[in-house]
């Protein structure tokens, strides 16, 4: 099966290979590690700089720094996933014969459209709640009522 490429420059796949690179990085139990020594180092070198203005601003302005970057990167790639688990669930939407079709790419629905779906699927969830619970009694009734073995 081949994928339709998606109209547009292909000038960003450096980003994109970049961010999810990166974001698998900084996840990482490594990366994690090298912060918490980067703050340690910081911390010890309190008392040899006076615990100045400028030993503070030093790591304010390098976590600001690296937090304000990593937000695009995550958003990058949260939003790349996001955008897969969404193809994936319209194939299979797609592939299901029962399944409605008009399912497939929701997400370009109004939030009127979206309210109306969820309460059909609410619907959908109380009377399959109700047919089990109609079933279990049924069952319960039909083992109450069966013939039992008298010593």
């Amino acid at each position: 099966m081949t994928v339709p490429s998606t109209p547009g420059p292909r000038s960003f796949d450096w980003f994109r290979r970049f961010a999810q690179r990166f974001a698998r990085s900084v996840g990482s139990p490594w990366a994690f590690a090298a912060a918490i020594a980067v703050v340690v180092a910081w911390a010890v070198t309190g008392p040899i700089f006076g615990f100045s203005n400028a030993w503070q601003l030093i790591i304010n302005t390098g976590t600001t720094i690296m937090t304000f970057l990593m937000v695009f990167v995550i958003q990058n790639t949260q939003n790349r996933d996001s955008q897969v688990t969404q193809l994936k669930l319209d194939e299979l939407i797609r592939a299901i014969r029962p399944a409605r079709n008009e399912l497939v790419n929701m997400e370009g629905l109004s939030d009127d459209e979206l309210l109306k779906l969820q309460r059909q699927f609410e619907e959908l969830r109380r009377r399959a709640e109700a047919h089990r619970l109609s079933r279990r009694r049924a069952n319960d009734k039909r083992i109450d009522d069966a013939p039992r073995a008298t010593e």
